[in-house]
């Protein structure tokens, strides 16, 4: 009889589900499909920052071109940066491939921004002696008053992105980062004022070796003073862009996502534009 007992047994073990495979509550993930199009829409907050340190910098090395003041005044930072928020609103739509937890995608946004608009103005005023290049007779100084006011406009109104994605599904849970070119349209304005006054002093020596500097008199220099702008309107500057962000599927295709993304511009007139956008979107996968 225990003979018997011992063999039923030993012949029902492999019915036991932990021991064939099958007994997984608790132990498996449950995977996410995330193949396939998407398309959805997103609004968020912008932080711009602009820096119009070299902003008008060609303009004044036009009004100073093949003068001795073309040099000591290009290295002048007339403008400061400057920062501005706001919104912005667009879409996406992209294309999602799949292994295993692995998830790559090839993602392209569109952006419009709200009002971001950024200003500098600014002034400076130097005294320059004697400047590097300039040919002068024996004993004469020549003193250029150089006063320069400058003031430039940069407005970002909206962008277009094309990314590549790296996802990792995590269930209903998708983290990604991002990386790909960016393309923005913007106003940019520049504009520079000018006023040069020349001062010419001479120093003599008499027989006793006595020295005499006779200061001269304070006259403009018309051929470097006045004003010079300049104006583009629907400009294009190319960029690059990069990120992080973690979509959720809400249900079957309709997911929701938050991101971070930064993008900074190639200089348009020698300005230059970084953005820091946040926005949340939703979407739905085909």
């Amino acid at each position: 009889m225990l003979g018997t007992v011992s063999v039923a047994h030993a012949a029902d073990m492999p019915d036991l589900p932990i021991l064939r495979g099958s007994y997984t509550d608790g132990l498996s993930k449950t995977s996410h499909n995330w193949d396939g199009f998407y398309v959805g829409g997103h609004a968020g907050y912008t932080a711009d920052a602009t820096d119009f340190g070299q902003s008008v910098v060609g303009l004044t090395n036009y009004i100073f071109r093949d003068s001795v003041l073309q040099g000591p005044t290009s290295t002048w930072s007339l403008l400061q940066k400057a920062n501005t928020q706001g919104t912005h609103f667009g879409g996406f739509v992209g294309r999602n491939w799949q292994w295993y937890d692995a998830v790559l995608s090839l993602e392209g946004t569109y952006s419009y921004f709200g009002n971001l608009s950024t200003g500098s103005t600014g002034s400076n005023a130097l005294v320059i002696v004697n400047p590097p290049g300039e040919t002068r007779a024996a004993g004469i100084t020549n003193n250029y008053a150089v006063a320069l006011t400058g003031t430039a406009t940069a407005q970002v109104k909206d962008m277009i992105t094309l990314r590549g994605r790296v996802g990792w599904d995590g269930g209903d849970f998708m983290p990604y980062a991002f990386m790909g070119a960016a393309v923005g349209r913007m106003d940019v304005n520049r504009t520079v004022t000018s006023n040069v006054q020349l001062r010419t002093d001479v120093t003599t020596t008499d027989l006793f070796g006595n020295t005499t500097t006779t200061l001269g008199a304070w006259g403009p220099v018309p051929a470097q003073s006045g004003t010079q702008g300049q104006h583009r309107t629907n400009t294009f500057a190319v960029g690059w862009t990069a990120g992080l962000g973690l979509e959720y599927c809400i249900w079957n295709g309709l997911f929701a996502r938050v991101e971070y993304e930064y993008v900074r511009f190639s200089p348009v007139m020698n300005t230059s534009v970084t953005l820091n956008n946040a926005r949340l979107g939703l979407g739905y996968k085909f």
